[in-house]
């Protein structure tokens, strides 16, 4: 396994140690995979406590136990409380559903676990912080990151840096022919700062 650079970065404000030990041990049962890195940060978040995914981060179960197997093999996950499921209206469904699709028209055809960040992507879409912070990923540098590497051509369209919440409705919205903004451009609507803002808070979306 090639050693990963990001292993001695920083953890982030307000990490436990308990957090960092699991990110620590998942990535010493990684297999130097694409999304190792990320994976292990969501589910070393999910262990203590933070981020909005379910358990099994919005996958089947038969699905979560092939990614653990992929990515982790051998890997002994600390025990997860049972945490409720984002999205449960059947509105909320549907468009969970219709996020996964977006998402894997743009999937970059190098890794199973693709299919699977495009289930994970979309269940984050669900809650209501910035969707780095539902994930249970340590920065908005991760989440930009793991678009570029799992859905290279859809990442390339956000090149004005836009929220990627925001960003992936107005794909789905676009895609539908919906039009849904009534400013004739970014640069003038009033609500410029809910889709560019920063997101280094704990502010909704």
């Amino acid at each position: 396994m090639s050693p990963n650079p990001r292993m001695n970065s920083p953890a982030p404000s307000g990490t436990s140690a308990a957090h960092w030990q699991t990110y620590g041990l998942l990535m010493s049962h990684g297999r130097g995979l694409p999304n190792d890195d990320a994976l292990a940060r969501m589910l070393a978040t999910q262990a203590g406590g933070g981020g909005s995914l379910p358990v099994g981060l919005g996958l089947r179960p038969a699905e979560f136990a092939a990614l653990l197997k992929r990515h982790f093999p051998g890997a002994a996950l600390p025990v997860v409380s049972d945490r409720p499921a984002p999205g449960r209206d059947p509105r909320l469904s549907e468009e969970q559903e219709e996020l996964t699709g977006l998402l894997d028209l743009h999937r970059a055809g190098q890794d199973v676990s693709e299919h699977w960040m495009s289930v994970i992507v979309a269940t984050g879409c669900m809650a209501n912080d910035h969707l780095w912070q539902d994930l249970g990923l340590w920065s908005r540098q991760d989440l930009s990151e793991l678009m570029a590497r799992n859905f290279p051509t859809l990442a390339a369209r956000n090149n004005r840096d836009m929220k990627w919440k925001k960003f992936l409705y107005k794909q789905l919205c676009e895609q539908e022919g919906i039009y849904l903004c009534r400013a004739p451009s970014c640069a003038v609507c009033r609500d410029y700062a809910l889709c560019f803002g920063p997101e280094d808070s704990l502010s909704r979306r």
